[in-house]
């Protein structure tokens, strides 16, 4: 793992989480995102997680995306790019490294494990990058295309 150097702190150890990119299409060639509000300040972000056992990034994205925001879908098998935010902890910064796995959403649920805890909302991509605070994130998801990314992946025949 890579040490982050944090001024006068003890440098950290990076580490890894995995995010979902909800996304529906709304037209030819038009999408949404979907963000939610984080359960400690309130901004907008996108579901994510710590990596579990047994499981693959775009398996622990969807799973994310499930308990944080009800959404069922298709995730895709590869990340489209990562980003780096410092997680806030009782014992002080985490720096962590955030793969961004795009899921298409089939179906919102009305009843998930965080609801009432945060709250959700679907925006056009230029939209979307306006409300989050991380720039890496911002530049995702202004650029995201998934008729374009879907084909360089082969997940989409858009």
């Amino acid at each position: 793992m890579k040490k982050l150097d944090m001024g006068a702190q003890t440098p950290q150890e990076t580490e890894s989480q995995y995010a979902a990119l909800c996304f529906r299409r709304t037209g030819k060639n038009e999408h949404e995102v979907l963000l939610i509000t984080s359960r400690d300040t309130g901004r907008w972000i996108i579901p994510k997680g710590w990596p579990m056992k047994g499981k693959s990034g775009s398996e622990c994205a969807l799973r994310e995306a499930f308990e944080e925001a009800g959404v069922e879908g298709l995730p895709w098998p590869m990340p489209i790019g990562v980003y780096a935010y410092d997680k806030v902890l009782t014992s002080g910064l985490q720096p962590c490294i955030v793969s961004v796995y795009p899921v298409e959403v089939d179906r919102m649920r009305n009843e998930f494990p965080e609801k009432g805890q945060r709250e959700r909302k679907w925006f056009k991509p230029k939209k979307a990058a306006e409300k989050v605070d991380e720039p890496e994130l911002r530049s995702l998801l202004k650029s995201f295309d998934p008729g374009k990314a879907g084909k360089a992946l082969g997940t989409s025949d858009a």
